[in-house]
């Protein structure tokens, strides 16, 4: 990595996302690339140095979850079953598909997300959905998650808790330890992929590790002590934001 890239920034910027992604259910890849690339890490780079920390992140943070009972153990081994032959998939289909239109239907989904969950927001039942969630939904979850993890070289779980909401209705802090579960999994093919094209840069990988991983377990904490309706209120807010600005980076 040459001087130009400040590994104090992105020690920095790696501890902002791992704190968010502990919050907020999610690894925080796709949300750091954009930032990495602004500090001088070329794209390709930028797009592969998050998933290695992601897995040990997002493990700490899920493993929160776990000891309260907020992972619903049938949607992770169902999710899992699907999701990562979905990933490899997808992560092979981008010999063919071009990224562009897929970033934009994922911004647009996202935003969408984040209105339904601020307008009809679901049970805030911290314990999950008692019933058993039909596993046709979980299958689809996973398969769209998966396939638009690989195409887009992140972990997907910035579709997944709002999907497990959305679609399966698990109560918010459930499909947070749930995503994060999952998406713990879902980062490894990826982060294998990248590794064997070169695009790992071990200096970069390390600095932002070195914020990311800590706080992802502080962000699991602080959502966990955090009332449910006011967090999933909070996290469609953060959602529609999200979408609403990478929609306007992806069309310029």
């Amino acid at each position: 990595m040459s001087a130009t890239h400040p590994l104090v920034l992105i020690v920095l910027l790696g501890a902002a996302i791992g704190f968010l992604g502990g919050l907020l259910g999610k690894g925080g890849s796709a949300i750091a690339t954009p930032f990495l690339v602004a500090l001088g890490v070329p794209p390709i780079v930028a797009v592969a140095a998050p998933l290695p920390a992601t897995v040990p992140g997002t493990l700490l943070a899920a493993d929160r979850y776990r000891r309260q009972g907020l992972v619903d153990r049938d949607v992770l081994r169902w999710s899992l079953l699907a999701g990562v032959p979905a990933t490899v998939v997808g992560a092979l289909a981008t010999r063919w598909i071009g990224g562009h239109d897929l970033v934009l239907v994922t911004d647009a989904v996202i935003a969408a997300l984040g209105v339904r969950m601020l307008l009809h927001p679901s049970s805030t039942d911290e314990a999950g959905p008692h019933a058993e969630p039909d596993h046709r939904r979980v299958v689809a979850v996973a398969v769209v998650t998966g396939l638009a993890a690989g195409l887009l070289a992140n972990s997907g779980g910035f579709l997944l808790a709002p999907l497990f909401v959305a679609v399966l209705g698990l109560g918010i802090k459930p499909a947070f330890g749930t995503s994060l579960a999952v998406a713990s999994v879902m980062a490894v093919p990826g982060t294998l992929v990248h590794l064997a094209l070169g695009h790992l840069d071990p200096s970069i990988v390390l600095a932002f590790g070195a914020g990311s991983i800590p706080l992802s377990g502080v962000g699991a904490r602080v959502a966990l002590r955090t009332d449910s309706a006011r967090l999933e209120r909070g996290y469609g807010a953060v959602l529609v934001v999200l979408g609403v600005a990478f929609l306007s980076t992806s069309l310029r």
